[in-house]
């Protein structure tokens, strides 16, 4: 069964609902445990596009957001970020397509670094300043609607999670294992 572009459309603004709904979550590992199924959606409709960088980069971002999310310390540690970074690497080495593969590449070990601060302030700016940007210029080029509104989308949450909490309540490293 071949779906159709409208619908692979449909998938990835199914990944933008969760992904905006993310942002409002102020502690960050339920913001993780919503992004992990934004990311299920993201990797089946960049799949489905055939843009195989961007959706085995999803896949690599859906271990990210189960350790974030998780009460392990050890997934949340800087071993795990480093990893999940080189698998990032692996992605771009087994998928390359030309240097557009680097753009969710370098997005996604953007936001990993970021993740692993556990800083929400810190993770908002990769997200705004790097993560977002290098996205909309790959979805562009890949023909993912649904990914460029995902990312408008996104700096709009972001900026609302600013506004909501606060720049400064926003600077303070959260405790991991914190519920």
């Amino acid at each position: 069964m071949k779906l159709g572009y409208g619908w692979i459309q449909a998938i990835g603004l199914a990944g933008t609902a969760l992904f905006f709904l993310s942002f409002q979550c102020k502690k960050n590992r339920n913001l993780f445990r919503v992004q992990f199924f934004s990311y299920l959606f993201y990797t089946v409709h960049l799949l489905l596009l055939g843009a195989a960088t961007g959706g085995i980069s999803y896949l690599i971002n859906l271990l990210r957001s189960a350790c974030l999310g998780s009460k392990y310390r050890f997934a949340q540690g800087k071993a795990m970020c480093v990893l999940l970074c080189l698998l990032q690497l692996g992605a771009l080495a087994f998928t390359w397509a030309g240097w557009i593969s680097i753009l969710p590449v370098a997005a996604n070990i953007a936001a990993t670094v970021a993740g692993y601060t556990h800083n929400p302030r810190r993770i908002r700016l990769a997200g705004m300043l790097i993560n977002s940007p290098l996205w909309i210029v790959y979805d562009v080029l890949v023909g993912s609607w649904a990914g460029i509104l995902d990312e408008t989308v996104t700096e709009t949450s972001m900026l609302i999670s600013i506004l909501r909490f606060g720049w400064k309540n926003l600077d303070q490293t959260q405790d991991p294992a914190e519920k």
